[in-house]
């Protein structure tokens, strides 16, 4: 793969214990172009970058989350490791995005996403835009293609946009749930997509008469916080009760920049982390969680490491809270 490189091993540092105490000790770096993803019993975790921010570019937003990949990889070393010593922690590179041909990066992103799951490894996509969820969302599809039974995904989305803008002029990261969704008309299958911490100053109206008219459920971000904590729970406890597989994705600029400065579209009205740890226990309580994506992380604007942090938080509560 031309588009695909090994991560750099040295990414991977912080505090030694030479007890794994930590992550950077835990964690196995494979190249996809001449090894195999271990496939054990148990599973594994799989991370997996996608250096690309065309999309974002295309979009008119603030590049630089070509760099995000590499930034949450570094936080994530640095944290404790709380794994049993049989759950594997593999690093299986990165998918770039250097000659501007989204849809080719698109492609490989989905058939390696295809490989990961086919090897009983649970992805942990890395971004780079949001239209790496194009992507990862075909490459679950082709995944379940390949067992043969027509199974449905529902996809979660943690974000302020519904991202539903049409590909006419070109795909991009806020076309990605319009791409899905014009592929379910033709497959003839529903597409079941849920999005929490939707934004009025983020969307305009075309966009709310898109998502109404394709049937998204959503929840407004006034909406979206620890008060309405029970009616959150209610609706995804509803949705995941429709769906086979779950797909969830997080786009960091749904969060406050006050948590979330580093992304590609900041602003200070956001949803908190609070309630996305919340919402994200009630997923993986319906044990159809079978990947998961951080989208738009932008080390360019980040201060103190700070929206890096997040999200490296984010996804060491993820692999800790299965197990």
């Amino acid at each position: 793969m031309h588009t695909y490189s090994k991560t750099d091993p040295f990414l991977w540092t912080g505090r030694k214990s030479g007890q794994q105490l930590y992550l950077h000790e835990k964690v196995l770096c494979i190249d996809l172009n001449s090894e195999q993803v271990p496939r054990v019993n148990v599973g594994s975790w799989a991370i997996l970058g996608y250096a690309c921010d065309e999309g974002v570019k295309r979009n008119e937003g603030r590049i630089g989350a070509v760099l995000g990949p590499d930034a949450i990889r570094k936080q994530l070393a640095k944290l404790p490791n709380h794994l049993s010593e049989n759950t594997l922690l593999i690093d299986t590179g990165t998918i770039d995005c250097k000659d501007g041909d989204l849809r080719k990066t698109q492609t490989v992103l989905s058939r390696t996403v295809a490989q990961l799951l086919q090897q009983n490894s649970f992805p942990i996509l890395l971004g780079g835009g949001h239209d790496m969820a194009y992507g990862h969302y075909n490459g679950i599809k082709k995944y379940l293609d390949t067992k043969g039974n027509k199974r449905s995904i529902g996809i979660i989305n943690f974000d302020a946009h519904f991202d539903l803008r049409s590909n006419q002029n070109s795909n991009n990261s806020g076309t990605p749930f319009f791409q899905i969704a014009e592929e379910c008309k033709q497959d003839l299958s529903k597409f079941q997509y849920l999005c929490l911490g939707i934004r009025e100053d983020a969307n305009n109206s075309a966009l709310y008469n898109t998502a109404r008219n394709l049937g998204v459920c959503y929840i407004e971000k006034s909406n979206f916080n620890l008060l309405h904590y029970d009616k959150i729970k209610d609706r995804i406890e509803q949705f995941t009760k429709e769906v086979d597989y779950i797909y969830t994705t997080i786009d960091l600029d749904g969060f406050s920049s006050a948590y979330a400065p580093g992304v590609s579209a900041a602003s200070p009205m956001g949803f908190s982390p609070e309630i996305v740890l919340e919402c994200l226990k009630i997923i993986m309580a319906s044990k159809k969680m079978t990947s998961l994506d951080i989208a738009e992380m932008n080390p360019t604007y980040d201060i103190d490491q700070q929206t890096a942090k997040l999200a490296a938080s984010l996804i060491h509560f993820v692999i800790h809270q299965s197990h």
